[in-house]
């Protein structure tokens, strides 16, 4: 089984929203069928359907979350050398073409958020950072054209 790489807060999100999935919405969605089923015949009744398929899609994701915690391995600063850019690591690049400086914290694919600045190790930006350190220029691939830019600042 392939471990998942978490920082703190990214497995602490993970672990509250299978807490509201299996607390909260799960309640609602069997209120929500209890209430459908009392409209009558189940055949044609388009909300017990509806409130069905979410109760699905609710153990969908309460299973992929589980399987996904059981197989976490969270990433602790200590264990990482804290001048080059690995999970967990926040960047200050400057964007060589624009001169335009871009912060980024790199994270798992689970934490990933790029209009929050959260960027996975596993995107092309975050793979091609990866290992690098301060005052490198790193260019990068990406299907929109090349990407150059400088690591102004590695911080934790």
């Amino acid at each position: 089984m392939e471990r998942v790489y978490l920082t703190q807060e990214g497995y602490d999100r993970l672990v509250a929203e299978l807490e509201h999935l299996k607390k909260v919405k799960r309640k609602e969605i069997s209120s929500a069928i209890e209430h459908a089923r009392s409209l009558g015949d189940l055949k044609e009744n388009a909300e017990y359907h509806a409130a069905k398929e979410a109760m699905a899609n609710n153990e969908k994701r309460v299973n992929e979350l589980e399987d996904k915690l059981s197989r976490v391995e969270i990433i602790e600063d200590a264990q990482i050398d804290s001048q080059k850019a690995y999970i967990g690591a926040k960047l200050k690049l400057l964007d060589l073409e624009t001169q335009e400086e871009l912060e980024y914290t790199l994270v798992g694919p689970d934490e990933a958020d790029a209009l929050s600045g959260l960027i996975s190790t596993t995107s092309p930006v975050g793979k091609a950072l990866l290992g690098h350190k301060e005052g490198e220029t790193v260019t990068i691939e990406v299907p929109a054209g090349d990407l150059s830019y400088k690591i102004i600042k590695i911080s934790r």
